[in-house]
């Protein structure tokens, strides 16, 4: 590996200041491995045996039941996944493939358990990473529960324009299907919403996105940051 990822891996909040010679000895229990696109590479029920930290590419968490699928979460580098699964050494409750070319890193459960127990200021970042991960699904629920699917798009849009650098337009994160999904809606729930926002200024071409009149979308969207996370 590059020692420009394995400095950016060794800058994530987990790794940030645990002891070198623990962080040492996970580095050397780990290997690094090139997907390409759409290889699943866990399974929700299969055993937790890896911590994976995605070093490049993007990788789409989702679930299935009683044959019907859902996105997730969408996993940009550098960061990891799915950790409640490999610190509790339970079944993953998601699956997990690439949604691209993707280099991912492994790390035996049994050595971050090791570690967890070993280093306090590695459980303690522990504690914290799996905490942000519960706020982010309790906001995930308000928005799922409280919004209307025409709010949940709008506030999605509103969101990926600051990530994209908070110009007018943008480009959509996501094909439009898996938006879909994520959004809790079906693909013409979407297309329908997407019409139903033009009155506040909301213009589509494909995958491109520009809002004509940001006022109007801010004023129907009422962003929330009890629900929403618009930091990029």
């Amino acid at each position: 590996m590059p020692d420009s990822h394995l400095s950016e891996i060794r800058d994530l909040h987990l790794f940030a200041d645990m002891q070198e010679a623990h962080f040492e000895r996970l580095i050397r229990a780990s290997y690094v491995q090139n997907f390409p696109p759409q290889i699943e590479l866990i399974s929700e029920g299969d055993p937790s045996d890896f911590l994976h930290i995605l070093v490049t590419g993007s990788v789409d968490l989702f679930s299935s039941w009683n044959d019907r699928e859902t996105s997730m979460a969408t996993v940009r580098p550098i960061s990891t996944f799915i950790l409640a699964a490999t610190v509790k050494d339970a079944p993953y409750l998601m699956s997990a493939r690439t949604m691209e070319k993707s280099r991912i890193m492994l790390i035996p459960s049994q050595d971050v358990r090791e570690a967890f127990s070993n280093d306090g200021q590695f459980a303690r970042a522990i504690v914290d990473e799996l905490a942000q991960c519960y706020r982010g699904v309790i906001k995930n629920t308000k928005d799922l529960k409280l919004r209307t699917s025409l709010e949940r798009l709008a506030n999605y849009l509103l969101r990926q324009q600051i990530r994209s650098g908070g110009g007018a337009s943008f480009t959509l994160d996501a094909e439009k299907r898996r938006l879909a999904s994520v959004l809790g809606m079906t693909s013409e729930n979407l297309s329908r919403a997407f019409k139903g926002l033009r009155p506040y200024g909301v213009q589509v071409k494909g995958a491109e996105i520009t809002i004509t009149n940001q006022a109007d979308l801010e004023g129907f969207a009422k962003p929330n940051p009890l629900i929403d996370n618009r930091s990029s």
